[in-house]
């Protein structure tokens, strides 16, 4: 506990209660969070977190137990209310308007940017805060969020829960805020909730990065079931203490790229490089090959060029050369009417089909089988799919993936808001998938699972600047070529093209 332990707590939830029909997803938390501290709140997917972050903001009711803000004692409750009381809210499933433009969400999210010249007041107000979180940061907000990269939308929203509109924001909650950023960004985010927590303001910290909420937080809060089974001081965990205490067993770290030779006698997919520009890309059987770099450097437009040249248009192939795991699922990823097994099977249907006809027994099969193998956590696949946390919503995606035929499969940032575990379990299978033939083409903005692909391109301005193999996949050597100039022509690099 902090010496913030005297002082009236910021909101204080006791014997919260919610159910969602037979699905109980809080079995009666109590959470006291106090100014000036940051709340590192944990636990696997499904646990609880998201639900008892909806309740102390005020997007849902308890079914039992009560919330209480600045020590008052409990009464109305909702999101009007909470935001009255200073609580914010950055969302793991971002919350921006993507046909407005970022000024204009910041007039949609604070009431109080109103008046003639409500413009001038919130432009000042998201560019300040943008550059006081992220110097640097390059973004115009007179464009549309749509028309932002994942990472700056992120961004966006970060800086407009920060924002000093009217009232000062006294309990910020960031609920995977650094699942779409890279490292350096993640960086200068957190340097910022340090900075904010040291000056009375308060944090709840969602995140499945275990080193950012050990280095973040003061206080870790683990859940697990609907349940809050621990609750200490930061400096009493250790990863170790961390993940024991949510349950899980993680298996030790092996260099799987040991020994590997992959390479045939041509690849698999390959495209020239970017406007001459760089490096081509090559991809060969049974490779995972990473991409790197920071953010919104041409990652994922080189993953949607790949898709497009090996797909169809409307009509999907009987045997698919390629299949695509979207990183913004609630963008480019979900069906959110759908049914969860519904969402799973699309990419599968000519596989349980019979006549052009879908065969429901074969398909609610290969539901159960993924469902088992990928753990996703329900009663029952036609469940809705919003029914599933974030992190669940992106293993049906896998799923979708993985079900699929092809030989090679593409993947944006995939495992965001994917809990420690789970992330063990997925590497395992994209191993195994690998050593059959299987091609995995991996952009992350985590730096482990970089490092973990056999063959790793780093991108800068959109054009490949180096390639690393074995064991010049490094944190450092990624780092250092993030920001190495694009030529023409091509230089060694610790062993290898460049």
């Amino acid at each position: 506990m902090t010496g913030s332990s005297h002082l009236v707590p910021v909101v204080e939830a006791q014997g919260v209660k919610v159910s969602f029909g037979a699905v109980r997803a809080l079995a009666g938390v109590d959470l006291v969070i106090r100014p000036g501290e940051c709340v590192g709140l944990v636990g696997h997917n499904g646990a609880g977190k998201s639900t008892i972050v909806n309740v102390i903001n005020g997007g849902l009711s308890p079914h039992e137990g009560t919330i209480a803000y600045e020590g008052e004692a409990p009464g109305r409750h909702g999101i009007a209310s909470a935001r009255n009381h200073g609580v914010r809210c950055v969302f793991q499933e971002l919350s921006l308007c993507p046909n407005l433009t970022v000024i204009e969400n910041m007039r949609v999210m604070h009431r109080a940017l109103n008046g003639w010249n409500w413009r001038s007041k919130a432009v000042a107000a998201i560019t300040g805060k943008l550059g006081e979180i992220f110097p640097g940061h390059r973004i115009d907000c007179s464009r549309a969020v749509g028309d932002l990269s994942i990472a700056e939308r992120q961004m966006v929203e970060i800086a407009t829960a920060f924002a000093d509109v009217g009232q000062k924001p006294k309990l910020v909650i960031l609920d995977e805020p650094t699942s779409s950023l890279d490292a350096s960004l993640a960086e200068q985010l957190l340097a910022h909730v340090r900075t904010y927590v040291v000056g009375g303001g308060s944090i709840i910290f969602i995140s499945h990065i275990l080193g950012e909420v050990l280095s973040t937080a003061t206080r870790i809060v683990v859940m697990k079931d609907g349940r809050v089974v621990a609750d200490r001081a930061a400096g009493e965990f250790t990863q170790a203490k961390l993940v024991q205490a949510m349950g899980s067993v993680v298996a030790e770290k092996k260099d799987a790229r040991a020994a590997r030779v992959l390479k045939s006698t041509a690849p698999i997919l390959s495209l020239p490089p970017r406007g001459g520009r760089g490096m081509p890309f090559e991809a060969f059987s049974g490779e995972i090959v990473g991409l790197a770099g920071l953010s919104g450097h041409g990652q994922t437009d080189t993953l949607v060029d790949l898709f497009h040249s090996h797909s169809g248009n409307w009509l999907q192939r009987s045997n698919p050369a390629v299949a695509f795991v979207a990183g913004d699922r609630g963008y480019n990823g979900t069906f959110p009417l759908w049914s969860i097994l519904k969402n799973m099977s699309i990419a599968s249907l000519g596989d349980v089909s019979r006549a052009t006809f879908v065969d429901s027994g074969h398909e609610a099969e290969l539901g159960e089988q993924w469902k088992r193998k990928i753990e996703i956590r329900t009663q029952d696949m036609d469940n809705g799919i919003l029914s599933l946390s974030g992190g669940n919503q992106q293993k049906v995606l896998f799923a979708r993936a993985l079900a699929v035929r092809a030989p090679v499969v593409l993947m944006d940032d995939p495992m965001r808001g994917v809990d420690i575990g789970t992330k063990q379990e997925v590497y395992g299978i994209l191993r195994s998938e690998a050593e059959k033939g299987r091609t995995f083409i991996w952009y992350s903005t985590e730096m482990e699972e970089v490092c973990i692909c056999d063959r790793v391109y780093v991108f800068n301005a959109g054009a490949i600047v180096a390639e690393l193999t074995g064991s010049d996949i490094s944190e450092d050597n990624i780092l250092a070529a993030s920001f190495t100039e694009a030529v023409a022509s091509k230089a060694v690099i610790g062993g290898s093209i460049a």
